[in-house]
This record gives C-alpha cells, structure tokens and sequence, in this order.
C-alpha cells in the first residue's frame, strides 16, 4: 500500500474559515476576503483556492492548481527520500588468539565500511578458555581502535558481556568520508 507523502490540505470547499487572506498565483498578497469572493475568483481564474496555513487569523489561501501543486510536492519529497540514508551498524567478529595480519585484514574491511559512512561493531568472541585472558581481547580491540582513530569516533568504551567484547566505532564528522555524487545537468 502506497504511503501519502504530501500533507492533506483543505481546498476549494473543504476551507471552514468565513474570511481568508488571499495570495495571487504570481505570490502577491491580493487583500482580505470573504471565503465565497475568493472561490469565485479562483473560479474565475480556473484555478483552485488552496488553504496554506490554517491556524493564522485570518486563515491564509492560495490560488494555485492544485493538482500540479501535489505533483510537484511528491516529486521533491521523493527525491529528499532519495538522498537520505539510515545509518548502518556492521559487525566485524575478531578472535583473540587472531594473527598480525588476519587483524590488519579486518581493519581494512572496518576502514571502507568507515569510509562508506556506516557504523561498524568490532567484538571479540571467546570460545572454551579464552574468557580467562579477557586482556587479550582488550589489546586486539585497542590496536583497531588506535589503526581506526583518523577516520572514527568511539562511542564509548569497550564493553564485556558473557563470552563477547566489544567497541563500537561511529564514521568522524570532521573528515568528508562520502565521495561527491555527480549532479545532472538540468
């Protein structure tokens, strides 16, 4: 089911008010009306009387076609849609008995994620008697962290639960980290 993007305005009829200021095609201010002068002159103009802000007094109309007007709402609210995106939360899994290089592969992987502007969840996992050198797991986290420290913030300090550790690093604001995209010729 399609979702209504553009807010619901009253028009023509719909507007309840008994007076209506009155704004002109063009955007100029034509005066103070009764609601039935203004749809006759919007009538008369082949246009609709279109209530843009309800709760002023009076209430303020606008002569526009209303349809073309939706249109044109839709269209750049979809594109505002377009170009917003959710952050991301990625999860890299590190071992603590993990070698120099394997460790250096998963920084790689968690600098471009970084850079592409997602979040990313180092953790270290423990398995059988590896919870017994949590120390281990903190220095793997704190060498990542320190690789990471030009393109991340940290949010937080590494934290423990049950055979888990783990540090959450969020993209830098001060760093552009998305490319520019290229913009159409219009």
């Amino acid at each position: 089911m399609r979702e209504n993007i553009v807010k619901e305005l009253r028009v023509n009829r719909q507007i309840r008010a008994k007076e209506v200021r009155l704004i002109g095609e063009t955007g100029t201010q034509l005066g103070v009306f009764p609601v039935e002068k203004a749809l006759q002159i919007a009538n008369e103009r082949s246009l609709d009387l279109v209530e843009m802000a309800s709760n002023s007094v009076p209430p303020v109309c606008r002569l526009l076609d209303y349809g073309r007007y939706r249109y044109e709402q839709t269209k750049k609210e979809r594109k505002a849609r377009k170009s917003q995106k959710g952050v991301v939360l990625k999860e890299i899994r590190i071992r603590p008995r993990m070698k120099e290089h394997d460790l250096e592969t998963k920084i790689k992987i968690a600098r471009k994620l970084l850079e592409e502007g997602d979040k990313v969840k180092l953790f270290v996992v423990f398995r059988g008697r590896e919870i017994t050198h949590p120390e281990l797991g903190l220095r793997l986290l704190k060498k990542a962290a320190d690789d990471l420290k030009d393109i991340a913030v940290f949010d937080g300090a590494p934290s423990s639960e049950d055979r888990f550790m783990s540090l959450v690093l969020s993209p830098s604001l001060t760093k552009q980290t998305k490319k520019p995209a290229i913009e159409e010729k219009v």
